[in-house]
């Protein structure tokens, strides 16, 4: 069974194009300047149409304000919210009822103990994503997009009653073992298909999705 993937973090034509051209299901824009790989709304906007219709836009928030949410929807047509902050459910469900787009909750996981929060999320977001939980007090790091991972057969101890998305840490090395222990079908990647943060490389994108597609 081939998996779904969302190639995130994308900022060029030519990285879009890869990832529509090798079979992505799903790409991502960052609005979160501290990103090295945060885009403005005007060239989300220009690279949106590069997109067809059967690949979900989506695009990436921390903690956004309504204004922020506004100014992005106004240029941009995507088709999905990613909250990627400290977000309650009371705000996902406000969110999505406001702004009329499915809302995806990312959930930070490093435990057991961390797959809990997920049950507060799945009467209001259309999906989960389940990401590494960065360390407090590293220098720089970013509430996703960090590189590491968690332990995956977490995932295969829960049930979700949402479609849910595996991040953190992801390259066409460890794919099929992500995979294979979560029972992940769907999968989001960023740093893994990069020469540099925020420099996506077109060859590590084409042998991600063609890994995917293979599995």
């Amino acid at each position: 069974m081939s998996l779904a993937v969302k190639i995130c973090g994308l900022s060029t034509p030519e990285a879009v194009d890869a990832a529509v051209a090798h079979g992505a299901g799903f790409v991502g824009f960052i609005f979160y300047p501290p990103s090295p790989r945060n885009v403005t709304p005007e060239t989300a906007g220009a690279l949106a149409r590069h997109v067809p219709a059967s690949v979900r836009k989506v695009g990436v928030f921390v903690d956004p304000g309504d204004e922020l949410l506004e100014a992005v929807l106004g240029l941009v047509s995507l088709d999905m919210l990613q909250l990627h902050g400290g977000e309650t459910p009371a705000r996902v469900a406000a969110v999505k009822r406001r702004f009329g787009r499915p809302v995806m909750k990312a959930i930070p996981v490093a435990g057991a103990g961390d797959l809990e929060t997920a049950g507060r999320f799945e009467d209001v977001a259309d999906w989960l994503l389940f990401d590494a939980k960065p360390p407090r007090l590293a220098p720089g790091i970013l509430p996703g997009g960090n590189g590491l991972s968690f332990d995956w057969a977490l995932m295969a101890q829960r049930s979700a009653s949402v479609p849910w998305m595996l991040s953190g840490g992801l390259d066409v090395g460890n794919l099929a073992a992500a995979a294979r222990l979560s029972g992940a079908g769907t999968v989001d990647v960023s740093s893994g298909v990069e020469s540099a943060p925020g420099r996506k490389d077109l060859a590590k994108i084409r042998a991600f999705l063609e890994q995917a597609r293979d599995l």
